[in-house]
């Protein structure tokens, strides 16, 4: 059952990457920022359903599928792949550590911390990997500004759509209540 769960979340990246850039197109920066990116999310998603090993592979799957967008030097896009996963394995584990205990999928409270602090994470991992690999360019607070922002409301979005599913599907008799499963 995981590997079924892993390969189509793996497959739901891309194909939510593409949708993002044909809803938001308006709202894009560049190819690799954009000021509502929904993708953000599901990076979170997947180490919140999956646990930090099966979600970083399905994150990581993702991105493997995702590099056939992009006409990225092959080095680049794998960085970037290592980037995507780093930000939300780091923002959960800074949770876990600040509020000693596993987040919930039901609470906003913990999705919205959570998202903050992954979006800062991925913003900033990115920003110094690019200004490390191509030592000619500069440091753009700007430039992680804005790519933190679209992170943010794309993770929000998705932040706020999953508790309104979990909420409606709880009504139905469903139980989400306890912290998300850890699974390595």
């Amino acid at each position: 059952m995981h590997i079924l769960l892993i390969l189509a979340l793996a497959v739901l990246f891309p194909a939510t990457h593409i949708l993002n850039g044909w809803l938001f197109d308006f709202a894009s920066i560049n190819d690799h920022v954009s000021l509502i990116y929904l993708p953000a999310f599901l990076r979170l998603f997947n180490l919140l359903v999956l646990g930090p090993l099966f979600g970083t592979i399905a994150t990581i799957l993702g991105g493997l599928l995702l590099m056939t967008q992009f006409n990225d030097p092959l080095g680049l896009s794998l960085l970037n792949i290592v980037c995507s996963s780093t930000g939300p394995l780091i923002a959960v584990l800074c949770f876990k550590l600040y509020m000693k205990r596993q987040p919930e999928l039901n609470s906003l409270n913990d999705l919205a911390g959570l998202t903050l602090i992954y979006c800062l994470c991925n913003s900033l991992i990115h920003h110094v990997t690019w200004v490390l690999i191509d030592q000619s360019q500069v440091f753009e607070l700007t430039q992680v500004f804005w790519m933190f922002l679209g992170d943010l409301n794309g993770a929000l979005l998705g932040a706020y759509l999953m508790k309104a599913i979990i909420d409606y599907l709880e009504k139905k008799g469903i139980n989400f209540s306890g912290p998300s499963q850890p699974r390595n």
